[in-house]
């Protein structure tokens, strides 16, 4: 007998739906990991910051996963600590409160481009987009690595990623360990609303990135 079949007996929708969720998971992860790079990749180009690239790793576990992109966040998280103490230390406060808001004039930008290449080495245009946006976005940082360390400590923690991609036994018998058919449901309760979190996170976090390099290169 399957795992299937004793944990879901003559329930096929319900099976689906654990495919579709788990699968749904590895490809949020994966999109993820993808506009965290694109992040990366913008910081480097136009503010002079470097941080190693994310892969996902579909031999690891989804917690190890989760680590790798929530610890380069967490990297990115305290430099931008660091630039938006010192523009604030530098800028007068309705000019900083502009740039929070990125209400920003023609002769605003002719300002900042000077404080920003002050701070970060790189100026114009495009450098005070890059910080306006980590300094305002913060808490999209935050939030995406709170979703993430939710995923990471449920029922799918110890599941290697490449097994989102299989059948429902292989992804059954990967999570069961010792646990008992009432406590499973339970979990996949769980999982199903860190899913329902996790799933608007994402989506602002890459839409988000989506719009800051759409505004990085106008402002080339």
């Amino acid at each position: 007998m399957s795992w299937s079949d004793l944990f879901y007996p003559g329930i096929p929708e319900r099976r689906e739906r654990l495919i579709r969720k788990s699968q749904e998971l590895r490809e949020l992860m994966k999109n993820n990991f993808r506009a965290t790079n694109q992040l990366i990749e913008a910081l480097k180009e136009h503010l002079g910051l470097s941080f190693r690239p994310v892969a996902l790793n579909e031999k690891a576990t989804v917690k190890e996963n989760c680590d790798v992109i929530i610890e380069r966040i967490h990297e990115i998280q305290a430099e931008v600590e660091k630039i938006d103490q010192k523009m604030k230390a530098k800028l007068e406060p309705t000019l900083y409160e502009k740039l929070k808001k990125m209400s920003l004039s023609v002769p605003d930008y002719q300002l900042l481009s000077g404080s920003v290449g002050a701070v970060c080495g790189v100026a114009g245009s495009a450098a005070v987009i890059a910080v306006g946006w980590l300094i305002t976005n913060g808490y999209i940082l935050t939030n995406i690595t709170l979703t993430f360390g939710i995923i990471a400590t449920g029922i799918m923690a110890t599941v290697v990623v490449g097994v989102l991609f299989m059948g429902i036994d292989m992804i059954i018998s990967a999570i069961l360990g010792g646990i008992e058919r009432d406590q499973l449901e339970r979990a996949l309760e769980e999982y199903d609303r860190a899913l329902e979190e996790f799933r608007p996170a994402s989506e602002k976090y890459q839409d988000s990135i989506t719009y800051v390099r759409m505004r990085l290169e106008m402002g080339q």
